[in-house]
This record gives C-alpha cells, sequence and structure tokens, in this order.
C-alpha cells in the first residue's frame, strides 16, 4: 500500500509513476484505511497507520479535513482499545509533521484524551500508554521551539497541563523498575523524554512541581541498577538487547539507562533544577559509576576484537560508560569544586568496596575498580587542573597510587581489563603519580608489548607507553628500548584497522624517546613503516601515522641519510610515471618528500632535487589530478627553501632551472586553472621571493599582473588570502621605497577596476580579518602600515567596503539574503587601513585585559590608566566595522604571545623570513606615535571614522 501511494498518489513527487489515483478513488481508499484502524494484529494495524500518515502527509488537512475529527473520536473510545491503539499509532507517525499552526489548536483538546489513556493503566496496557507519550513528548517539543518566538503563549497553553502531567510522571517513575520487562523500560523511557521537554522548555513551570518528581526519579535511578548488573553487567537475565518493538523502537535495557542519564544530564546541567540534588550529588556520582562496569557483552566482544576494544574506547560508542562519564563532567562543570570533591569521595567509597570484594573472593571484584578507574580518566581533564591544596579526606594523587599499588601484582592474564586500563590511567594522572608507581607501569608496558598476554593488555600498554615516552626526563635504558621497537614492529604485523593508529603512535613515541638507539633499528623499522605506508597510502588516517613515524625517524641523530637513500629509489620511478600508479600513491610521495626535506641538511636536499626535480615539475606541468598538483607545489616551495641559491646550480643550467620554476608559477597562477589545484601557490611563491629574489627581481611586473588575474578568478578564500601575503610581502621588500610599488600597481590593469591597486587593496581590506595564521598576520598587518605611512595621493581615489548596513527586517533567511543580499557602507582607503590596524590594537588589548597572567608590553597601561580600560571592556563590542573572523582574533591575539602554538605549520613560510621577528605590539605602537606625530591634521581627520573602541584602543597606545 504504502509503495502504491509512493507511486501513484502525487504527480510532482519523486518516484511517481502513471496512473495518478482519481480523486473519487482518493476518498475511497482514505475512508477504508481509516476504517481499518482497529485491526486486531499489531503489524497489520502499524502498517495501516504509516498508509494513513503516508496520505495525511499529501492531503491533510485541506483534502482531508475530517482525519483529525476522525483519529480524537477513535482515541477516546474507551471500548474499543484496537481503535485507541490505531488512532494512537496514527498520531504518533503525523506529530512528527506537525507545524507551528497545527500544535496550539491541537494540544487543548489531545492532551486530556492523552492523560486519560496514560492515567489508566486497568484499562491500557503499557505500550498503548507508551505511545500516548510518545504524541506528548512530539507536541511539547514543537511547543519548545516555538517558544522561542512565542514564550508567553506556549507558557500560557501549557501551564493548566503540566501539574497534571507531572503528578503522572511521577508515578510512572515511582515504583521499582521490573527486571526482563522492555514495556516497563519503554513507558518510563518515554516518560523521561516528556520530562526532559518540560524542564528544558517551560522550566519556570516545571521548576515548582519538580520535587513531586524527584524522589519517584531516584527511586527509578537506584532500582535499575540493581536490574542492570544483573541483566547487562553480570549478563543472568535478558536485556533484551539489539530488540526493537512492532513500531521500529529500540526496547532494550541499555537504552532506557542510557535516556536516563540523559535526563539527569539535563538536570545537573540547569542551574534552576540542579541544587534539587542538594547534598546528593555525591550518591548520583556513586550509583553512576558503577553503571560505568563493562558488560558481559562488552568483555566477550573486547576480548575476541582488539579493533572493537579501541574503536569503542577512541570514539566514545553509544553506551551507559559513555553517558555516565558525560554525566560525571557535567557534576564537575556545574558543581565546581564540591563537584570534584563528591566524584573523588564516591570513587574511593567504590574503590574501597571492591578492594572488600577482593578479599572476600569475588572473580567479578576488578570490574567496579575498573570503572572506577575509567571515570576518573573520562573526566582527567578536569580534575588536573583542580588545586588539591586545600582541606580533603581524599586526594587523588594519593587515591591513585594506593589503588595502583594494590592491584600491581594482579594476573595480567585473569584480569586483562584491569590492567589496560591501569596503564591508560597511570598516562593521564602521570604528574599525580611518584615517579616509582609510574616507573613500574613503564618497564611492564614496554614488557607487556612483547608478551604473550590478552590483546586488550597490549592495547593498554600501548596507550600508555604513547603518553608516557615522550616525557624527556625519563630515560629509557637501550636495552629497554631495543626490546621495544622490536616487539612493537612484530605487533604492527598482527595490527589492522583501529590497532594500527595505535601502535604506530606509540611507535612514533618509542622512535623519539630512543634517540641515538633509533639509527640501529632503523635498517629494520623504516623498510617495514615504508611498505605498510605504500599498501595504505589510500588511507589518510593509517598513511599520516606512518609518514609521522618516519618523520620522528628522520629527526633521529644519523638517521636522515640511510632513510632517504631508502626512500628515492622507490619513489623516484614512481614520479617519473605518473600515469601507470594506483590511486593516491603519486600524491603520496610526494607528502613523503616534502616530509623528508623539512628542516633537512642541504646535501639531502641535493639529493632529492637531483632524483626529483624534473619529474615534480612536470606532475604541476602536465597533471590535472589537483592532490598531485597541491602536493607538487609543496613539494617544489620547501625544495626551494632548503636549496635556496644553491639549488639552481645543481642542475648545471641556472637559467633551466630558473625556467622551470617559473614555468610552475604561470601554470599554478593560470586564471583559467581550478582554484584547487593551484590551492597552495602563495606559499611556492613566496620561497622564490624569499630565496632567489635577485632573480625575481626582473619578473616582479609579469608575477603582480599574474597575481591579479588568479585573485579575480579565484573562488577559495584560503588561495585569495595566501595570494594576498604575496603583495604584503612585495610591499615590505620593496620599504623604503613603497611609492615605487604602488606606482607599480598603478600600471597593471584590473579587470572592472581603474587599476590593480584599487583591485588589490579592495580586496585586501576586505579579506583583511579572514587571514590567519601568527606570521600571516604579521605580514600583512604591518604591510597595511606602511602602505598608509606613503600618504600616496592615489589613496584619495579609492573606497572599499565599510561597515555592514543592519537590516530592521528581523531574521535574514537564506531567500531574503537572495533577494535583498547585505548592504555595505564605502569608506576612503586611508581611513579602512586606519579602522584596521586600530582593531589589530583593540584585539591585542582586550585579550592581555582578558589574561593578566601572561606577560606583555600592555602591563604598565594596564596599571596607569584603569579607566580607559574599563571604557574599553565596555565599548569593544560596538564596533560598527565588519569583524574579524575568530580563527583571525585567535591568532591575532597569540601574535604577541610567541610562546604559543598557533596550530598553523608556519615553519616552511616563516623559517628565513626577517619579518617573522616582528614584535606587532611594538610595530603598531610605534606605528601610530610617528604617524600621528608626521601629519596630525591627515590622523585627526582619518580618526574621526573610527568607533569608539578603536579611537580608545588608539588612545591608550599613544598616551605611552
Amino acid at each position: 500500500m504504502l509503495l502504491f501511494i509512493k507511486k501513484h498518489w502525487q504527480e510532482d513527487e519523486d518516484g511517481f509513476e502513471h496512473p495518478v489515483v482519481s480523486n473519487e478513488e482518493k476518498a475511497v481508499i482514505r475512508g477504508l484505511l481509516l476504517l481499518s484502524l482497529d485491526d486486531p494484529h499489531r503489524k497489520i494495524c502499524t502498517a495501516i497507520s504509516m498508509a494513513v500518515a503516508s496520505v495525511a502527509h499529501h492531503d491533510w488537512p485541506d483534502e482531508w479535513p475530517d482525519l483529525l475529527p476522525f483519529l480524537m473520536k477513535l482515541v477516546n473510545d474507551q471500548s474499543n482499545t484496537n481503535a485507541v491503539s490505531g488512532a494512537l499509532r496514527c498520531l504518533a507517525l503525523l506529530s512528527a509533521d506537525l507545524d507551528d499552526k497545527v500544535v496550539p489548536r491541537l494540544i487543548p483538546v489531545l492532551f486530556p484524551c492523552l492523560h486519560t489513556i496514560v492515567s489508566s493503566p486497568q484499562i491500557y496496557d503499557k505500550p498503548l500508554r507508551t505511545k500516548a507519550l510518545s504524541i506528548v513528548y512530539s507536541c511539547t517539543s514543537m511547543l519548545g521551539v516555538m517558544s522561542g518566538v512565542y514564550k508567553s503563549e506556549t507558557s500560557s497553553l501549557m501551564l493548566p497541563l503540566v501539574q497534571s502531567w507531572m503528578v503522572e510522571f511521577s508515578s510512572i517513575l515511582k515504583n521499582p523498575v521490573q527486571s526482563e520487562d522492555p514495556d516497563d523500560w519503554s513507558i518510563r523511557m518515554e516518560a523521561l523524554k516528556c520530562l526532559s521537554q518540560f524542564v528544558q522548555n517551560f522550566p519556570s513551570l516545571a521548576e515548582s512541581q519538580f520535587m513531586e518528581v524527584l524522589v519517584p526519579l531516584w527511586q527509578t535511578f537506584v532500582s535499575s541498577l540493581g536490574v542492570y548488573e544483573r541483566s547487562s553487567i553480570e549478563g543472568l537475565e535478558d536485556a533484551y538487547e539489539g530488540r526493537y518493538d512492532s513500531d521500529g523502537s529500540e526496547t532494550s535495557l541499555e537504552s532506557f539507562v542510557i535516556q536516563l542519564f540523559e535526563f539527569l544530564l539535563t538536570i545537573v546541567g540547569s542551574k534552576k533544577f540542579v541544587k534539587a540534588f542538594g547534598n546528593s550529588v555525591q550518591d548520583l556520582v556513586y550509583y553512576s559509576i558503577a553503571f560505568m562496569q563493562m558488560t558481559e557483552q562488552q568483555v566477550h566482544a573486547w576480548s575476541l576484537d582488539a579493533n572493537q576494544y579501541v574503536s569503542d574506547e577512541d570514539e566514545n560508542t553509544y553506551s551507559c560508560r559513555v553517558s555516565g562519564s558525560l554525566l560525571l563532567e557535567e557534576i564537575i562543570i556545574s558543581c565546581g569544586i564540591e563537584g570534584v570533591y563528591a566524584i573523588l569521595n564516591a570513587a574511593k567509597k567504590r574503590l574501597d568496596e571492591s578492594q572488600q570484594e577482593r578479599s572476600k573472593g569475588s572473580a567479578v571484584w576488578w570490574r567496579m575498580r575498573e570503572a572506577t578507574l575509567f571515570a576518573l580518566s573520562s573526566v582527567s581533564e578536569h580534575l588536573l587542573e583542580v588545586d588539591f591544596s586545600g582541606p580533603s579526606e581524599v586526594t587523588l594523587g594519593n587515591l591513585l597510587e594506593q589503588t595502583l599499588t594494590e592491584d600491581m601484582a594482579a594476573d595480567v592474564h585473569e584480569f586483562p581489563f584491569l590492567y589496560a586500563r591501569m596503564f591508560s590511567s597511570v598516562a593521564k594522572f602521570s604528574s599525580l603519580i611518584n615517579n616509582a608507581v609510574i616507573d613500574h607501569f613503564l618497564y611492564a608496558a614496554i614488557q607487556a608489548i612483547g608478551m604473550d598476554v590478552p590483546a586488550p593488555v597490549k592495547v593498554g600498554a600501548c596507550r600508555a607507553l604513547s603518553q608516557l615516552l615522550p616525557d624527556t626526563n625519563r630515560g629509557i635504558p637501550p636495552p629497554h628500548i631495543l626490546a621495544l621497537f622490536s616487539s612493537l614492529t612484530e605487533l604492527l604485523k598482527q595490527a589492522s584497522d583501529e590497532t594500527m593508529h595505535l601502535v604506530l603512535e606509540t611507535l612514533q613515541a618509542a622512535v623519539r624517546a630512543g634517540h641515538e638507539a633509533a639509527v640501529s633499528i632503523e635498517p629494520i623499522i623504516s623498510p617495514i613503516i615504508l611498505n605498510m605506508w605504500a599498501l595504505h597510502v589510500s588511507d589518510p588516517f593509517i598513511s599520516i601515522d606512518a609518514l609521522d613515524v618516519l618523520e620522528a625517524i628522520k629527526d633521529a641523530p644519523g638517521c636522515v641519510h640511510p632513510l632517504v637513500s631508502r626512500v628515492l629509489p622507490y619513489v623516484g620511478p614512481i614520479l617519473n610515471k605518473p600515469q601507470q600508479q594506483d590511486d593516491g600513491l603519486v600524491a603520496g610521495s610526494l607528502d613523503l618528500l616534502t616530509m623528508l626535506l623539512k628542516n633537512a641538511p642541504i646535501d639531502v636536499v641535493k639529493a632529492v632535487y637531483e632524483v626529483c626535480f624534473d619529474p615534480v615539475v612536470r606532475i604541476v606541468l602536465q597533471s590535472d589530478d589537483h592532490g598531485e598538483m597541491q602536493n607538487a607545489t609543496q613539494c617544489l616551495a620547501s625544495l626551494v627553501s632548503g636549496g635556496k641559491q644553491q639549488l639552481l646550480t645543481w642542475s648545471g643550467d641556472s637559467g633551466f632551472t630558473m625556467r622551470c620554476l617559473l614555468d610552475v608559477a604561470s601554470r599554478l597562477l593560470d586564471p583559467d586553472l581550478d582554484s584547487s589545484g593551484a590551492l597552495f601557490v602563495g606559499n611556492y611563491i613566496l620561497q622564490l621571493i624569499l630565496h632567489l629574489s635577485s632573480q625575481m627581481a626582473q619578473h616582479i611586473r609579469d608575477l603582480v599582473a599574474a597575481l591579479v588575474r588568479r585573485m579575480q578568478s579565484c573562488q577559495i578564500a584560503g588561495l585569495r588570502s595566501s595570494l594576498l601575503l604575496i603583495f604584503a610581502r612585495l610591499v615590505h621588500m620593496s620599504a623604503p621605497h613603497v611609492e615605487q610599488f604602488i606606482n607599480l600597481l598603478i600600471t597593471i590593469p584590473a579587470e572592472g577596476y581603474p587599476n590593480s591597486l584599487h583591485y588589490v587593496m579592495s580586496e585586501w581590506t576586505k579579506q583583511q580579518g579572514e587571514i590567519q595564521g601568527i606570521y600571516q598576520i604579521k605580514v600583512t598587518t604591518t604591510a597595511l602600515a606602511l602602505l598608509l605611512s606613503t600618504r600616496h595621493a592615489e589613496f584619495g581615489t579609492i573606497n572599499v567596503q565599510g561597515h555592514l548596513i543592519k537590516s530592521s527586517a528581523g531574521i535574514t533567511t537564506r531567500s531574503k539574503s537572495k533577494v535583498a543580499p547585505d548592504q555595505w557602507t564605502l569608506m576612503p582607503l586611508p581611513a579602512k587601513i586606519l579602522a584596521i590596524l586600530a582593531d589589530a590594537l583593540l584585539e591585542i588589548q582586550e585579550q592581555v585585559l582578558e589574561d593578566d597572567d601572561q606577560d606583555s608590553d600592555w602591563e604598565e597601561v594596564e596599571a596607569g590608566d584603569a579607566e580607559i580600560e574599563q571604557d574599553l571592556l565596555s565599548s569593544s563590542g560596538t564596533t560598527s566595522y565588519s569583524r574579524p573572523s575568530n580563527g583571525y582574533l585567535d591568532a591575532l591575539a597569540k601574535a604577541f604571545n610567541e610562546d604559543e602554538d598557533d596550530g598553523y605549520d608556519d615553519d616552511l613560510l616563516s623559517a628565513a623570513d626577517p619579518l617573522n621577528e616582528i614584535n606587532l605590539t611594538n610595530y603598531l605602537t610605534n606605528f601610530f606615535r610617528e604617524f600621528s606625530q608626521g601629519d596630525r591634521p591627515l590622523f585627526d581627520h582619518l580618526c574621526q571614522s573610527l568607533t569608539q573602541a578603536q579611537k580608545k584602543a588608539v588612545q591608550m597606545v599613544l598616551s605611552l
């Protein structure tokens, strides 16, 4: 029937096939469907309900106005439970399509009927009452969406209904949870979902009634633990895992418990409702830890499949363990230090109890111990941020040391998952644990890798080693390191999928920790890793991991030359015949070469050049594969960066080499080439002008013209930003005669603009806020200052994008934005540049004010001009100019925190560029002083265009 409706009901629908059903036939079908809703067979009733919902999607309400009245009539017919069931199934399916016009009219009529059904267990069974609750959930969800716009209307609608429903939810939750009763779990789950909607969408209405629910909720929580332990953890009762009812809803115990945790998460995350727990937060943690025990099914699955164990642990697979850890995290966030101590005290209680179970001879004592360590580890980042210097019965470091010391003698074969958890816990909390305990587990992990122990133990050992080995203060004797290399390479041969990533990560840490020992094992490790890289070159995760290991080998003393001598004979033939290679092998080989060239000695750069320069150039000039072109461009940029002027002499014909490099630039700057293929041309050209500046000088005019054409055809913002960086670097290179570069731009045409200067400055001032990376921000910001310092007459003729004109038309939808796109003011170029530079000052100052622990050039201002700072703070959000992106602001804030890693791989860009040494704070301070003193009338005139926040930022530096 569903297929018939899909194919023949509506002509303009996807999948329609002739003939179309006539209106008369539709009316007959609709009537017959409604009359069949009381079919006693549940599956048939479900199929009919789905057919009704499918027809209603097309015909209701216009062509089928009597649908809802008919369904309401069936719902109210207590004498025919089959009819009630059919009507509820229809309403449940229809409720997903109800809109904000229907729901407010429907709720006052429908909810009393649904309440009658839910509150009549003597008449209606649990599945029917559960279905009624699912409709309540759908309707209140829609009201929640509406409440954002119609808050008072939706609250008024729910006000008379909340109390009766809260009473009903309490009634459902107050009795103990039943074993092997999926109907009981389902109705509780649906009640919790409804409660969650009430609490989230109508907190003020629900708050007064919440204490009515709290005790029954706690009863459900505590009693469900006993059922969960017997069914899921011990496997003694049926947990209905992976089973569904006739409507396709999951009926497992696990799904119910996860929903219970979700509701608790909602409560704990609410300032209104978390207070209801009062002093019971520790009890909440105590019971939650028990829910985080490994289930019998997990023990079985993870024992057989290490990949599944790694995957479930790394990806936080949907489970009670993950739900419990999320609740603990929310407890710390909401309750602060009290939440932390609640977790520590509950953890100690659980650990003490498990030790007592162990002394009694229990076979499962380890489960609670493992769960407690898992719970603590899951919130380790939060716990490590806490100062435990205050008075407390429990300290985290002592608790962990005591637990680990007690359990280190446990049999690794008998308790593999406990051992795995101990390994990973030591790694996570190494800063709190004494060296003796860490050393014990470090060497135990090294031994475990090479022993015949269960796979989970090796997984835990790898996790510990990958985090502990990078600690350079912990010297590992060479025999242990060599044994570890041997064990890991053997383990790598057996690894697959998820475990391969973990072993490679551990191997990388071992190579970096081994230092001198790596050279003796390089002949064994390198071929294995290279072979693995080649086999998985099209897998971005494994190939990147393999490259990281190879880079660690390259960086180890004495390893770069033997590694390069292995790689070049392999990649040379691949690059010479790229069309004959498997997918990904050419691009991967180029990545491999680029890695080898990073910080390589000059003889290595020369060796790579001799084998690979010509084929890499050919790939850029001839390939249509964007990935290959991108990687080849990066490889050539690395060659130029590493070889510098010497690179031109290696072929014996410096002119030929230079022509090859220029041909590459020409291809990548071709405006007809897809932007993706040219993505890294900016980096490549930057290397040319930095390292081959004398050769590039005679080509500057052609280069600028090509850059302009490429920018005008560019479709990718990142490429456009990288090309602007080249213009900025050329401005610096023209100093102290910046006017000459400006005059050059004026003589070069640009389509749609008077000249290239007008175009470049229009794009630059528009895109400056999107430029990311410390080096890039320094170069472009200071270049703008240089340009403004010239006071060039042509600047006065250029108007650029100013600030966004705010619309009064309410929310801007996609359709509105197409009809009426954003409108911007125009402002003179000098004023815009000054505003950009003032914004740079403003962002630096704001960052300093937010982080008074950082040393900075601004601290004297902070101490001496608090009033200005207060004004700055209060007005900093009022600028009317287009604000820079978050990425830009983050990078800019780091521009004066030179010791921080900004997340960008700028080594190649900035290593040889003296501009990278610029202190942006000092540079801007000096610029504003000199510019204001050099031409005060012009400066005062331009400042009139600044916002109050920008003016105050400038005032701060002028007052120093």
